[in-house]
């Protein structure tokens, strides 16, 4: 069954080349984003954004899940993110990403090195855990964490 986790979580994922902060910012083409990937979640699906101990936001459904984005993405005029490894770790998948994102008047994207561990339940997402610290991730899902590089 994992493996068929891992396989959920990627194909739930945004293709390198998409624009997340056009398609989160814009309503008409989030609403189809989230009618289309909306039976893979649990209704009462958590997302957790990254801050100081304690102080982790946790919202719900798929809306919480875009609002989290949002305020991820805040100063960026561009975000995108790369999958560089996806690794097993039973009823959780540890995702690793490069996501680059631009600021406005500036040509370069920046590089950050993005994680987050996503636990299935019952062939749904159930939780998606976003990390600062890819260490942070690795303990997480219970997993050593190990030089990964893109596969």
């Amino acid at each position: 069954m994992s493996q068929e986790n891992v396989e959920l979580v990627r194909k739930l994922q945004p293709r390198a080349e998409v624009d997340l902060a056009a398609l989160l910012r814009n309503d008409d083409t989030w609403a189809t984003v989230a009618e289309a990937i909306g039976p893979f979640f649990h209704p009462g699906f958590e997302s957790v954004a990254p801050g100081l101990p304690g102080t982790e936001q946790v919202r719900v459904g798929l809306a919480g899940l875009r609002a989290s984005w949002l305020g991820w993405m805040e100063p960026w005029t561009t975000y995108r993110t790369e999958i560089t490894q996806a690794l097993d770790a039973g009823d959780r998948v540890l995702l690793l990403t490069y996501d680059y994102g631009r600021r406005e008047g500036v040509e370069q994207e920046i590089r950050v090195d993005g994680s987050a561990v996503w636990e299935v339940r019952e062939g749904k997402v159930a939780r998606a855990d976003f990390f600062a610290h890819r260490s942070e991730a690795f303990q997480a899902a219970g997993l050593q964490e190990q030089s990964h590089d893109v596969a």
